[in-house]
């Protein structure tokens, strides 16, 4: 919104002067009106004497009250013309006011659709993040699936004694992967715990106690002395001895008593009661 006070001015000045001008012809008029007053009265009247105080005073009188009108009229112009100046000067606070609010709400939209544009490039972003990482989750599921399917398929193969200590974890291990309410970071857990536990047990040489069949078919109690996963030999306390190995199924046990002496000479070793040294054992590598 924009102001004009010179136009205001302009209209101001022509109207203080016409105003004058009339109170002045008025003036003017009131004194001439006296003067011929006073002229006729003394030709009607030439012996007639002076004139009074009171016909002579009313043109005086009559012009001091117009000039008092006049006075008048131009301190109400005058104060007119201050309210005027006044309100223009708040009107203009008040323009300029809104104008800064105006501008503030401008740079407010601006900043917002900056911030939604960022937030548009971050959600698409974030869309492709996610469909990266979903596509990662399938790819990572699908490995989870085939290690487990190979544990499953190895576990027959493990030695007795490992397949006893890795129960909890099998047992947490999905029945059917495709269908299954375990967190992919548990199914990995089990995974590694289990690989974990078959690597150590393979890279040592295990003795225990075990009850299995002997020659004559009867259960006895042996001692069992496994080399890592793929080969084992048994002694009774009778001298029975034999020797085993994983398969498929299971492990297969058979019998040979050619073997007792050499397997009663690991025993002692293992148990500390002879000293360390080569004992030669059969070996079969699949």
């Amino acid at each position: 919104m924009t102001t004009t006070p010179p136009a205001a001015e302009t209209i101001v000045h022509p109207v203080r002067a016409l105003v004058a001008a009339v109170l002045l012809a008025a003036v003017a008029v009131t004194v001439a009106v006296g003067a011929l007053s006073a002229a006729g009265t003394g030709a009607a009247e030439p012996s007639g004497g002076a004139n009074t105080p009171a016909d002579a005073a009313s043109p005086v009188d009559s012009g001091r009250a117009t000039l008092a009108k006049w006075v008048e009229t131009q301190q109400i112009i005058s104060a007119e013309k201050k309210d005027w100046q006044q309100g223009r000067e708040i009107l203009q606070a008040r323009i300029d006011l809104v104008k800064g609010e105006i501008a503030a709400v401008e740079e407010k939209l601006k900043e917002q659709r900056t911030e939604g544009s960022e937030t548009v490039g971050k959600l698409a972003d974030l869309d492709h993040e996610s469909a990266r990482l979903h596509e990662a989750g399938k790819a990572l599921t699908g490995w989870a699936t085939e290690l487990e399917t190979g544990l499953n398929v190895l576990q027959p193969q493990l030695p007795e004694p490992l397949q006893a200590k890795l129960g909890p974890l099998y047992g947490r291990m999905p029945k059917d992967p495709e269908h299954t309410t375990v967190s992919l970071a548990e199914r990995f857990q089990n995974v590694v715990g289990i690989l974990n536990e078959v690597n150590k047990f393979n890279g040592e040489i295990t003795m225990v106690n075990e009850v299995r069949p002997i020659a004559d078919g009867k259960p006895a109690e042996v001692r069992t002395i496994y080399v890592g996963l793929a080969q084992a030999y048994y002694l009774s306390a009778g001298g029975e001895a034999g020797y085993g190995r994983p398969t498929p199924e299971g492990w297969r046990w058979e019998p040979t008593r050619d073997m007792a002496p050499a397997i009663g000479e690991a025993v002692e070793i293992l148990q500390n009661k002879a000293k360390p040294a080569f004992v030669r054992l059969p070996v079969k590598v699949q």
